[in-house]
């Protein structure tokens, strides 16, 4: 028999994962070209080609018992050097070789960084709408999801309702920006407020509580937009991050966690970290593909080329009546529903052989996701149904 854990899994399988399928069976029935799959969140830019040079590099020229074998639970320590380096070079921070964990995965860091952290009966706050496989990560260890309402006006956290929302039993929030999503990426100001409040908190509440940074798009931002590493808003501050966007190797499974020495009492954190990650069965983030990564930690995927869909599919939907939020980052447009039942939205929209996420699926109905990473002639393709979509709701005539 199915463990309980598992069977409520089941119930709040992935939204995201099944429109996917069911992109893929549609597009067996009719044409993956007329199918209009904006469902995942899968990089359409191939990884920079000195990534494969490296990978070709490492397997040429390292030893063989180096570069398949076991290493520190942590990371290779040349890798793990690497990364502290870069960080501090773009970030001014004063990052050494301990405070690098390489993870599976943005993933898999969350993971281990929970795991470090909660009791059952423990709460971790997160700012709808926000990655719906949170739920399942704070679950795993038997902690709680307490959902801060949106701003509905710029989707912004709102900072009134997060305060309200901390109690004895908070251990942790995670917040994610550039957002998934919306794109909004979060304020200096928002940022500085936010921090203030936890320092606070802890103060009232007599325990630490732990500001969980989940960067994974923090390269893809637009319009001028700087590239942002919050450890300076908060001390507590453990940041999660992955190369699945900024380099395009999603199927990879390879990241790294952040744990500045400002963090209370970082060695045993550090340490506690390295043991979860064992201890979850991860043991290690993937050799080879550590080793690659750590040659290209100045490369980054082509924002150019997600920009311009951005444009093109903001600009078009706005002309057609649709409700958009324009994205300052990531790759994900941020639609308003028409209907008052988004999930009829996301039927009609079907018929026109357009798959888009439901925003209940983020904790925030009424909206839909379009994860706009994919070929810019795809976008141009999928304009026409788009708008006989936007025909048939009486947006405008189309």
């Amino acid at each position: 028999m199915l463990s309980q854990n598992i069977q409520n899994a089941l119930k709040g399988n992935s939204v995201i994962r099944a429109m996917f399928m069911e992109g893929k069976m549609m597009a067996e029935e009719i044409g993956a070209e007329n199918v209009y799959d904006f469902s995942l969140g899968n990089p359409a830019t191939p990884a920079p080609a000195s990534v494969n040079q490296a990978i070709k590099d490492a397997v040429d020229e390292l030893d063989s018992m180096e570069l398949h074998g076991y290493m520190a639970n942590a990371g290779y320590p040349d890798v793990r050097t690497a990364i502290a380096e870069n960080l501090n070079k773009r970030f001014g921070t004063d990052f050494g070789m301990q405070n690098i964990i390489m993870t599976v995965g943005a993933a898999g860091g969350l993971n281990i960084i929970l795991k470090t952290f909660l009791d059952p009966g423990d709460e971790v706050i997160a700012f709808a709408p926000y990655f719906v496989e949170y739920r399942a990560y704070v679950a795993n260890f038997g902690g709680k999801i307490v959902e801060v309402s949106p701003n509905l006006d710029n989707f912004q956290p709102d900072l009134v309702d997060f305060e309200q929302k901390i109690t004895d039993k908070t251990k942790a929030v995670i917040i994610n920006t550039p957002n998934n999503p919306t794109g909004v990426i979060y304020s200096d100001e928002t940022m500085t407020q936010l921090g203030e409040i936890l320092s606070k908190k802890q103060k009232e509440y007599g325990h630490e509580i732990y500001l969980i940074s989940d960067e994974p798009y923090r390269e893809l931002v637009y319009d001028g937009e700087k590239e942002r590493f919050l450890t300076g808003f908060y001390p507590n501050t453990i940041v999660g991050y992955s190369f699945s966007k900024s380099l395009s190797l999603p199927g990879e499974r390879i990241g790294y966690v952040v744990v500045p020495n400002e963090v209370s009492d970082a060695k045993n954190v550090q340490t506690a970290i390295e043991i979860a990650n064992r201890q979850l069965g991860f043991v290690n983030a993937p050799s080879l593909i550590q080793k690659a990564v750590a040659k290209c930690l100045d490369e980054k995927t082509d924002v150019a080329y997600y920009d311009k869909n951005r444009e093109l599919l903001y600009g078009e939907l706005t002309k057609l009546g649709f409700d958009c939020i324009k994205p300052q980052g990531a790759f994900y447009l941020w639609v308003k529903s028409p209907l008052a039942d988004e999930e009829e939205f996301v039927q009609i929209a079907k018929k026109h052989h357009i798959l888009l996420v439901k925003g209940s699926a983020f904790a925030c109905p009424g909206y839909v996701r379009i994860a706009y990473c994919a070929a810019f002639e795809h976008i141009q393709n999928s304009l026409s149904a788009f708008a006989k979509l936007a025909e048939e709701l009486g947006l405008k005539k189309a």
